[in-house]
Order: structure tokens, then C-alpha cells, then sequence
């Protein structure tokens, strides 16, 4: 089991350099499907799941619109591939066991995704408490958040009530017990 976590930490790191060489798209790319999640790039109705199969050519041609990081390993570490990501308008984090309130301040940090996220799920990820879902308040322009099977939110009402002062536009779907 430690070897796994080690392992996954590894996937996680930033290579700086590699973000600089391909450009903010192509190492996200790369980074989200070597740990297990998928991207759909815009233009395109199709899901990117093959690393081998990552599309060639002019690097700035392939912006990702979607991620689904279900059953993935993406951890806190690895985020600084998020920086740079202009177009992602969904995102979907489901079962996966590294995401925690300290991820979720980071998404409502991150600059261009405050700008371009619309469509955030957040469903079975067992280390995430109101902190973190009460960081998303700085995605000002998220349209819909869907929570469920959150077992550490416990302030149910007092996350919702302030989520939905901060953003009044913002659908809130929740299957929470």
C-alpha cells in the first residue's frame, strides 16, 4: 500500500520545465491520464484516455474544455498543472481517495479557473470537509456544483447558506446525507 502512495506521488509531480517545452495543455494532458482521469479537448465530443494516444501536432491546437478524474490518483501535488489552463469549463472529481479540502482551496485559487469553470461534481471523495467546498466560493462564475456521498460535510445548511450568498447564479445539486 505505502508503495502505491509513493507511486502516485511520483505521477504527481510538477515538471516545470515540461509545462514550459509543451505548453500548459500538453502537460496537464499528460499529467491528468498518467493518473487515471480523462480529458475531452475542445471541439471534440470525445474522451482522451490513452496516454499513448495523446494527439500530436501543433501543441497550442488541443485545449482542455473537461476532466474527469474519476477513480484517478491526481493529488494536491500535482495542481500546479491546473495553473495555466484557460478553457476548462468541467470537472468532474469522483472516488478519488487524494482529494482533499486543501485541493478544493486550490481549485478556488486557481486564476483561470475562476474565470472559466462552470460545471464542478464533487462525489465520493471521503477526505473532503465544508472547508473545502466552502473554498469553491471563489469560482465566481461556476453555473452548477453537484455534491454527494460527502461523508465530512457535517454542516450541511451553513455550507449551502454560504455558498449560495457568495455565488447567487450557482445551481446547487446535493445528495448528502
Amino acid at each position: 500500500r505505502r508503495f502505491w502512495g509513493w507511486l502516485n506521488a511520483v505521477f504527481n509531480k510538477v515538471d516545470y520545465e515540461r509545462i514550459e517545452a509543451v505548453g500548459p495543455d500538453r502537460a496537464a494532458s499528460e499529467w491528468l491520464l498518467r493518473c487515471g482521469a480523462l480529458v475531452r479537448y475542445q471541439g471534440s465530443q470525445k474522451w482522451q484516455q490513452d496516454y499513448n494516444g495523446l494527439p500530436t501536432g501543433s501543441l497550442g491546437k488541443y485545449k482542455i474544455e473537461a476532466i474527469n478524474a474519476t477513480d484517478s490518483c491526481i493529488m494536491y501535488r500535482g495542481f500546479d498543472y491546473l495553473d495555466g489552463l484557460e478553457h476548462v469549463t468541467d470537472i468532474k472529481l469522483q472516488k478519488c481517495i487524494y482529494i482533499q479540502d486543501e485541493c478544493l482551496q486550490r481549485l478556488g485559487q486557481t486564476k483561470n479557473l475562476q474565470r472559466s469553470l462552470l460545471r464542478l461534481q464533487i462525489i465520493s471523495c471521503g477526505n473532503v470537509t465544508d472547508r473545502g467546498v466552502i473554498a469553491l466560493h471563489k469560482l465566481t462564475n461556476l453555473e452548477y456544483l453537484y455534491l454527494s456521498d460527502l461523508p465530512g460535510i457535517r454542516e450541511k445548511e451553513t455550507t449551502v447558506h454560504i455558498l449560495q450568498q457568495a455565488l447567487p447564479k450557482l445551481e446547487l445539486e446535493l445528495d448528502l446525507e
